[in-house]
């Protein structure tokens, strides 16, 4: 632009490249503001990051639960396909308990999906219509001193193993939540089976109504752990308890943060009586043998 101003000032004609020039300047910039009155401000929008958690849950809403792998095993000859399934494995108190089921292929159960993502009062009524409408049901447990010894993964399989050998009749297929059985029947193990599985959906209904029933049992006995509320799991509460009165003898004491309660193990009155009552016998024996 100066530079045009100035030969005008002396005269001289504005070259055509020059003119070129400037038009293609005047052009650029009315364009650009033109832009930049049009494009709208966007925020940054943060994004929250989800716990593993809870990333799982929004995985298995999105699941339907059918009867796709029990058509399947039906198809190849099974008459009595057997759902299975465990829970109570991150729990820090009391046993895994697992369940086998095998649904009446007849009768359709509705509303079946994984335990985790029913209400409490929800799973009540669907456990007692599965075990109004199921050819069979069985459950087993293994308790936290045996977890201790064997390890949560090798005590979930004992309990599903056990589970099975329980059913009555016997089952000649197996789907299994996840994992692979010891046992010399077919199975086919599905990931997130308790969310896709109808069968295993059941099992693991029944065996989440079973073991929180039998943790609510010991609330009376372990007030100060709130069992009731939280079943056994890492609570604020259950852990705040932990660290002021240390765990009970029926926490299992591999998890790290019953082992790492700085308050020794609690032992019950029945477990001293029982001690003592020992120890008096084998003095009396010492002393009849001498």
């Amino acid at each position: 632009m100066l530079r045009k101003r100035q030969l005008r000032r002396e005269g001289r004609k504005t070259p055509v490249w020059a003119a070129l020039v400037f038009s293609q300047l005047r052009t650029g910039l009315a364009s650009a503001k033109m832009q930049l009155s049009v494009v709208p401000r966007v925020k940054a929008v943060k994004r929250k990051t989800l716990s593993a958690s809870a990333a799982k849950l929004q995985l298995l809403k999105r699941l339907r639960c059918t009867l796709k792998y029990e058509k399947k095993a039906w198809e190849v000859g099974a008459k009595l396909v057997a759902g299975v399934d465990e829970v109570g494995r991150g729990s820090l108190f009391g046993p895994v308990v697992a369940a086998a089921v095998i649904l009446d292929p007849g009768y359709r159960l509705r509303g079946l999906r994984d335990s985790k993502l029913l209400l409490p009062e929800r799973r009540e009524v669907l456990a007692e219509r599965i075990r109004e409408h199921a050819v069979a049901i069985a459950v087993a447990a293994v308790d936290a001193a045996r977890i201790d010894q064997i390890n949560i993964y090798h005590a979930s399989r004992l309990a599903m193993r056990e589970a099975i050998r329980l059913l009555e009749p016997a089952p000649d297929y197996l789907l299994v939540d996840a994992m692979r059985v010891e046992c010399d029947l077919q199975q086919t193990p599905i990931i997130h089976g308790d969310a896709l599985s109808a069968s295993i959906a059941a099992a693991s209904i029944v065996a989440k109504v079973e073991r929180d029933r039998m943790i609510c049992e010991w609330d009376p006995v372990f007030p100060v752990y709130g069992l009731a509320s939280n079943k056994g799991y890492s609570t604020p509460r259950h852990l705040a308890a932990l660290r002021e009165h240390g765990p009970s003898p029926l926490h299992r004491q591999s998890f790290a943060p019953v082992w790492n309660a700085p308050v020794p193990q609690e032992v019950l009155a029945f477990m001293l009586e029982e001690e003592e009552s020992s120890g008096v016998d084998r003095l009396d024996s010492e002393l009849a043998a001498g």
